[in-house]
C-alpha cells in the first residue's frame, strides 16, 4: 500500500505525457470528433488557422448529417470561427443557415440575414447556390419577413439556376400572400425589375376585394394578368393555387342535390341549413348567367341505400349532405360515390373517409382547439374544465386535452356534469375547496379543538374552461368567485351564448372570454343583416345552422382548391374555413369577452397589426 502511494505521482506524469503526445499526433485533416466540445478544443490548440477552421467546418457538416444541429451550432458559433478566413466565409454562412433553420433559432437567423444581399447565393456553385437561396428565404419567413423571402426567390428564378420553376413560383406566391398590403405598395413603388413588378401586380390584383373572394372574378383577373404579362416566368407556369383557381372558375357545379332532414326530429335544423344555403345562392352576385339547378331531398326516414338511389336519380354534379352522423356513416360504406359529396357532419375518427367525401360542420373539436391555442397565447398552460355529460362533451374534452398537451399544457382536472347535479358541490370539488375543508377537519380532530379556518382553492390552476349552456353557465360563473377563484380567467365555447343580446341575464357571464361564429360576433355583416330582415327567427342555434348552410353553399365550388392548397382559406359566416388533406373543413372563429352582459369583440392581442407595421417600416431595398 505504501509503495502504491509513492508511485502514483509518477504514473500520473506518464499518463499526462502520453495524453499530450496523443493530442499532438492527431491529424485534423482526417480526425472525426466525438463531440462538439472535442472539436472546439482541438481546433483551439492548432496554430494553423486555416487548418483549424477547415476542421471545424468539416466537423459541423458531419454533425448536421447526423441530425445533431445543436452540436453543429456550438462549433459554428465558436470563437475560432468568429473571424473566418475570407475564402471560408461562404461555407460558414451556408452551414450556419442550415442549422439556424433546423433549430428555428431566430436570434441566429437574424444575425445571418440582417445585412445579407438577396442575391448573395450567386457566390456559390450552381447546386449550392440554389440551396443557399432556399435557406435564406426560409430564414426570412422564420423571421416573419415574407417580402424579403419572396424577393430572394424571385432573384433565384431570374438567375436561371432552376429548371422546374413551378415549385419556386409556389414558394414566391405563399410569401407574397403573407406580405402586408402596405409593404406590397411600398415595394411596387420601388420595383424596377420587370419580373418583380409582375409578381407584385398579381398579388395586388388578387387581394383587392378584401374578404369578398369570388373565384369567377379571380379567375378572370388571373387570365387577364397572363395576357398582359406574357413574358413573365409565372405567366406560363402559374403557381399551383392560381392555376387551380383559374380552372375552377370554369367548373362551378351546375346541378346540386341538397340532402337534409326536412321533417321529423331534425326538421328545424335541416330547414335552417336549407334556408341558409338557398339564401347564399340567391344573394350570390357572382353567379352571373350560370344555369344552376338545386334539388332538395328530405332525408327523413331514408336509409343510406334509399338516399343514394334518390341522389343518383337527380344526376347532380355535387351532393351536399346528409346531416345526421349515423346516416353519413352508413352512406360512407357505399362508396365510391358517383359525384363528390360535401357532408354536413363528420365521420367517427375510426372510419377512413372515401376519396370524394368532404366533411363540414359545427364541430366541437374546432372550438376546443381554438380555446387551447388562446390559452397558449395568453401564457396559460394548466386548466380546470367543466363539460356536460354525453358524446359532445367527451369529444370537446378529448380535443382540448390533446391540443393542450401538444403545447406542453395540461388539463389538471375535469368534471362531467348533468343539469340535475349539485353545481355548488361540483364547483367546490373542482377548485379543491372540499379537500381544503377536509384537511381542516382532520387538524381539528388531531388537536381536539376548533380552529379558525378559511378554505383555499387549489393553486396550480391558471384558467377555467367552462363548457355550458347559458342557464348553467350563469350559475357556475358566480360560484367561481364565491370559492376564491374569481381571479382565474374563464374561457368558453359558443355554447355559452344564446346568440341574442340579453344584458340583464348575461351579467353573470361578465369577463368570460368566448369564441363564436362571425355570424354572431362580427359587427359588420351585410349578409346577416339582409337575411335577418327576411327571416323572423335566426337567433341562437338556428342562426348558427343558417350560417352553416350559407357556408356550405360557398364551399361548393371551392372544395378542390381548399383540399389541394394547404394555405388556402375562405372567410365564411361560421369562421375562417380551411381544409386538411382528408377533406375535413376546419373553422377559425372570432373571440369576444362579456362586458356589461354583452359579448364585445376582441382581437388576438394586436400582434398581427404590430407585425404588419414593423414589416411595412422595413421597406426592403430597391428591387433591381
Amino acid at each position: 500500500m505504501k509503495r502504491h502511494q509513492l508511485t502514483s505521482p509518477i504514473l500520473a506524469t506518464v499518463l499526462a505525457t502520453a495524453l499530450v503526445a496523443g493530442c499532438s499526433s492527431i491529424n485534423l485533416q482526417t480526425h472525426s470528433p466525438s463531440s462538439a466540445a472535442e472539436a472546439v478544443s482541438l481546433a483551439a490548440e492548432e496554430s494553423d488557422q486555416q487548418l483549424a477552421q477547415q476542421y471545424l467546418l468539416r466537423s459541423a457538416r458531419a454533425f448536421q448529417q447526423q441530425g445533431d444541429h445543436r452540436a453543429a451550432r456550438r462549433i459554428l458559433r465558436s470563437d475560432a470561427l468568429a473571424t473566418p478566413l475570407p475564402a471560408l466565409q461562404p461555407e460558414l454562412d451556408l452551414l450556419s443557415m442550415v442549422s439556424a433553420e433546423a433549430l428555428a433559432d431566430q436570434g441566429w437567423a437574424r444575425q445571418l440575414v440582417v445585412s445579407r444581399a438577396r442575391d448573395a447565393f450567386s457566390q456559390y456553385a450552381d447546386d449550392e447556390a440554389v440551396r443557399a437561396a432556399s435557406l435564406q428565404a426560409s430564414l426570412y419567413r422564420q423571421l416573419e419577413r415574407p417580402a424579403d423571402a419572396a424577393l430572394t426567390l424571385m432573384a433565384l428564378v431570374d438567375s436561371g439556376l432552376v429548371d422546374n420553376t413551378i415549385p419556386w413560383h409556389n414558394r414566391i406566391w405563399r410569401a407574397l400572400k403573407q406580405t402586408s398590403d402596405q409593404t406590397l405598395a411600398n415595394l411596387s413603388q420601388q420595383a424596377s425589375n420587370y419580373n418583380a413588378q409582375g409578381w407584385l401586380e398579381l398579388a395586388a390584383l388578387l387581394r383587392s376585394d378584401g374578404d369578398d373572394v369570388n373565384l369567377d372574378r379571380q379567375g378572370r383577373r388571373i387570365r387577364d394578368w397572363q395576357y398582359n404579362w406574357t413574358g413573365h416566368p409565372a405567366a406560363a407556369n402559374l403557381p399551383d393555387e392560381l392555376r387551380l383557381i383559374a380552372s375552377l372558375a370554369q367548373q362551378r357545379p351546375e346541378r346540386i342535390a341538397l340532402a337534409l332532414p326536412l321533417s321529423g326530429t331534425y326538421a328545424n335544423a335541416g330547414q335552417a341549413i336549407r334556408d341558409g344555403f338557398l339564401s347564399a345562392f340567391y344573394l350570390d352576385e357572382h353567379r352571373g348567367d350560370t344555369d344552376s339547378d338545386i334539388r332538395v331531398i328530405d332525408t327523413h326516414d331514408l336509409d343510406a341505400k334509399a338516399l343514394l338511389a334518390a341522389l343518383t336519380e337527380a344526376e347532380p354534379d355535387l351532393i351536399v349532405g346528409p346531416l345526421r352522423k349515423e346516416l353519413l356513416t352508413e352512406l360512407s360504406r357505399l362508396a365510391p360515390f358517383p359525384v363528390p359529396v360535401l357532408a354536413l357532419n363528420y365521420l367517427p375518427d375510426s372510419l377512413q373517409a372515401p376519396e370524394d367525401l368532404y366533411q363540414f360542420g359545427l364541430a366541437a373539436e374546432d372550438e376546443a382547439r381554438q380555446i387551447a391555442a388562446r390559452l397558449k397565447q395568453d401564457g396559460l398552460g394548466r386548466a380546470l374544465v367543466l363539460v356536460p355529460q354525453g358524446d359532445w362533451g367527451s369529444r370537446f374534452e378529448q380535443a382540448l386535452q390533446q391540443a393542450l398537451s401538444e403545447d406542453e399544457g395540461a388539463v389538471l382536472d375535469v368534471v362531467h356534469y348533468a343539469d340535475s347535479d349539485n353545481l355548488r358541490e361540483l364547483t367546490a370539488n373542482l377548485l379543491g375547496i372540499s379537500v381544503s375543508r377536509e384537511r381542516a377537519i382532520d387538524v381539528e380532530r388531531t388537536i381536539g379543538r376548533n380552529i379558525e379556518f378559511e378554505p383555499r382553492r387549489r393553486q396550480d390552476a391558471e384558467a377555467i374552461v367552462l363548457v355550458a349552456q347559458p342557464m348553467i353557465a350563469r350559475q357556475f360563473k358566480p360560484m367561481f368567485a364565491f370559492y376564491y377563484a374569481g381571479d382565474l380567467p374563464v374561457y368558453a365555447p359558443s355554447i355559452v351564448y344564446e346568440g341574442n343580446p340579453d344584458p340583464s341575464r348575461d351579467r353573470d357571464l361578465n369577463a368570460i372570454q368566448l369564441t363564436d361564429l362571425p355570424w354572431i360576433l362580427a359587427p359588420d355583416n351585410p349578409f346577416r343583416d339582409a337575411t335577418q330582415a327576411a327571416f323572423s327567427n335566426l337567433g341562437g342555434q338556428l342562426g348558427r345552422l343558417f350560417a352553416m348552410g350559407a357556408d356550405s353553399y360557398q364551399l361548393t365550388n371551392r372544395l378542390p382548391l381548399l383540399k389541394q392548397m394547404a394555405d388556402a382559406s375562405l372567410a365564411g359566416q361560421t369562421g375562417q374555413l380551411s381544409m386538411d388533406r382528408q377533406g375535413r373543413v376546419h373553422r377559425q372563429q372570432l373571440w369576444a369577452q362579456f362586458q356589461q352582459g354583452q359579448p364585445v369583440l376582441t382581437t388576438d392581442g394586436g400582434e398581427d397589426e404590430e407585425h404588419q407595421d414593423n414589416e411595412a417600416k422595413q421597406d426592403a431595398a430597391p428591387i433591381n
